[in-house]
Parts: C-alpha cells; sequence; structure tokens
C-alpha cells in the first residue's frame, strides 16, 4: 500500500460537483492499494497514520498526534499511486490491486482507522469515481508511506495488544508496541 498524508487545515471532495466529504484540521489521506498488498499491510499503515506526530505543540515542535489535536481524516482511493513510469512516457498500473478488491482493502482501511478512535471524523471520497479534491494544505507538510518498505521487525511483532494489555478494552490509541517488542500501555 501507499499513503501520501497530507497535514491540512481544511478539504473536501466532490463528485460530479456535489461535495461528498469534507473535514477540518487534520489529514488528508491519498491511498492507493497494490496488487501484492495483505492485511499486514494494511494493519501496519493504519497504526503508523495513526500514530504520526505532526502537528505543533505548544513550543511549535512537531510533537502532537491526529488524537491530541481531535483531528479529522480524509480518505481519498487513488489509483495513480501504484503508476509505473520506468518505460516510456505513458504510465501502466499493473501493480494495482484489481478494483473489486482494492475497494474491499479501502473499506477495511476507513473502518480500521474508525476502530482507533483517534480521529476526530472520517470523511472518504467515492471510489472509482472522478473526484475533485480541494486541500488547504498546512505547512505543506506532506509524508508518503510505502508498506513494501515497511521494517522488517512488523512482521515479528504482533501489533494487536488487546490479549496483553488486560486492563483496557480498547487496543488502540492506549496501547502499543515499542520497537523493543515490549507491549505498552500508556494509561497505566
Amino acid at each position: 500500500m501507499k499513503a501520501v498524508i497530507q497535514r491540512c487545515l481544511s478539504a473536501n471532495v466532490k463528485v460530479e460537483n456535489k461535495i461528498v466529504g469534507q473535514i477540518q484540521k487534520g489529514f488528508v489521506v491519498f491511498l492507493g492499494i497494490g496488487k501484492n498488498d495483505t492485511d499486514d499491510d494494511l494493519n501496519y499503515l493504519v497504526k503508523k497514520i495513526s500514530g504520526l506526530r505532526i502537528f505543533e505543540d505548544e513550543n511549535n515542535k512537531i510533537n502532537k498526534s491526529i488524537l491530541d489535536i481531535n483531528g479529522e481524516m480524509l480518505v481519498i482511493s487513488n489509483f495513480t499511486l501504484y503508476a509505473n513510469t520506468k518505460h516510456g512516457y505513458r504510465p501502466d498500473f499493473l501493480d494495482n490491486m484489481m478494483p473489486q478488491g482494492a475497494k474491499e482493502y479501502v473499506e477495511k482501511f476507513i473502518e480500521n482507522c474508525r476502530n482507533t478512535n483517534c480521529f476526530k471524523k472520517i470523511a472518504s471520497g467515492i471510489f472509482g469515481a472522478e473526484m475533485k479534491v480541494s486541500v488547504e494544505n498546512d505547512g505543506p507538510f506532506t509524508i508518503i508511506i510505502e508498506t513494501e518498505k515497511k521494517n522488517e521487525k512488523w512482521k515479528k511483532i504482533n501489533y494487536c495488544c488487546f490479549d496483553i494489555c488486560q486492563q483496557h478494552t480498547t487496543r488502540w490509541p492506549h496501547c502499543w508496541v515499542s520497537p523493543t517488542s515490549r507491549y505498552i500501555c500508556k494509561i497505566l
């Protein structure tokens, strides 16, 4: 999976000149699904985006997450993120997942993000539609995440701390796994 995340002050998406999704301060996520993507890639991306600390704190340091600022997210499916331009001038899109599978992953991504309880609101465009996206960038601050380049340790760690953190019934954002493979609950 590939995600282009833009920090924004506001954003909206239109289909046939009608706004189908809009947000205030938060993230716009352009999401591409590759033909070899798995649930592991999906979980990694949800975890990474939910925890990104790219908002300024009271000392103007980039130290706050989307949860800390009570932010919102607009998700836009974008198959062109997998454009291959290595041969000639016309891109091919052979590395994309087929539309039905990609649509399911986009829907799963949105649902899993909702389940984190990190976002005040999550809006989205319409999969496969011709969309017009307006973003009031904040910065600009843009990050690209590609799950195929994720840390190899991810494959060895079970990021679901639901069974480990017995004191809490919600997995996110209270619990996470540290790079040392120890489960941590920040509420304890």
